[in-house]
C-alpha cells in the first residue's frame, strides 16, 4: 500500500537572458543542502522542474499529513540560508503575466486527468 500524496503543479518564468537560465539551471543541479532538507522536513516527497524557454513548470508532490504551505513559507521566511538561496533564485526568476503581485511560484488549474476518464 502506498502513502496518500497531493500533487501541486506549478509555473514561475525566468529572466529572458541566456547566461541567467544557464546559471539558474546549474544552481538546479546541486541545490544547497539546507534547500533539501527544508523541502523534506515540510512533507515534500518529490519535485521536479521542467523549462521550455523562460516559462517553468514544477511538478511537486507532498505528503498531506506532514505539509502545511503556510508553516513551510513562514520557516521559508525566517531562515537566513533559505532567505539567501531564494534571493539568488530571485534574480533569474521573473513573475508570469499571471501572478499576483509579491508571489512567485502559482499553482496551475489541472484541466485534464487520463485516469478519470
Amino acid at each position: 500500500m502506498t502513502a496518500a500524496r497531493t500533487r501541486y503543479a506549478l509555473a514561475l518564468d525566468l529572466q529572458d537572458d541566456p547566461q541567467r537560465i544557464a546559471a539558474y539551471e546549474a544552481a538546479h543541479q546541486r541545490i544547497w543542502p539546507e534547500v533539501r532538507a527544508h523541502l523534506l522536513a515540510h512533507g515534500v516527497t518529490a519535485m521536479e522542474i521542467y523549462r521550455l524557454g523562460t516559462r517553468l513548470f514544477m511538478l511537486m508532490e507532498v505528503d498531506p499529513a506532514r505539509y502545511d504551505a503556510h508553516a513551510m513559507a513562514e520557516a521559508t521566511r525566517t531562515d537566513p540560508v533559505l532567505q539567501r538561496w531564494e534571493a539568488l533564485m530571485w534574480t533569474y526568476q521573473a513573475p508570469t503575466p499571471w501572478t499576483p503581485a509579491g508571489e512567485k511560484w502559482v499553482p496551475m488549474a489541472k484541466i485534464f486527468d487520463l485516469a478519470a476518464q
